[in-house]
């Protein structure tokens, strides 16, 4: 399988660049797939939502809040308002954020982001 190559940052820093086999991001016309060869677009990322870059190695899964994605034939560009590892978050302190929320649409969706991101990556 044809890699492609990955450039995601957020905000504040370069959060992850290398060649993925495919990238699956969640938008806000819903959860789609990329790889090498993929039709060009430009795409709103969920807020709340999750990435999944899938490399050699294994996958990665973020946590993603807003932000957008362009897809070229052969180059993802991920620009995330922030972004976090699954492996670097706390379970029980994303369901605590959740559970306090309340009507804030902005942390309950931060927090269920962060939550799937955790269950994607089997954490």
């Amino acid at each position: 399988m044809a890699d492609i190559e990955v450039e995601f940052v957020t905000v504040e820093q370069r959060f992850w660049s290398g060649t993925a086999t495919m990238v699956v991001a969640k938008t806000t016309e819903g959860e789609i797939g990329i790889q090498s060869g993929h039709e060009p677009l430009l795409g709103e990322l969920d807020a709340g939502g999750t990435v999944t870059v899938y490399t050699d190695e294994g996958k990665k899964v973020a946590a993603v809040q807003g932000g957008f994605l362009s897809v070229t034939a052969n180059k993802v560009s991920i620009l995330g308002e922030t972004a976090e590892w699954a492996e670097s978050i706390d379970r029980a302190e994303a369901e605590r954020a959740l559970s306090e929320a309340g009507d804030d649409q902005q942390a309950a969706a931060a927090a269920r982001g962060r939550l799937r991101a955790v269950e994607k990556a089997g954490s």
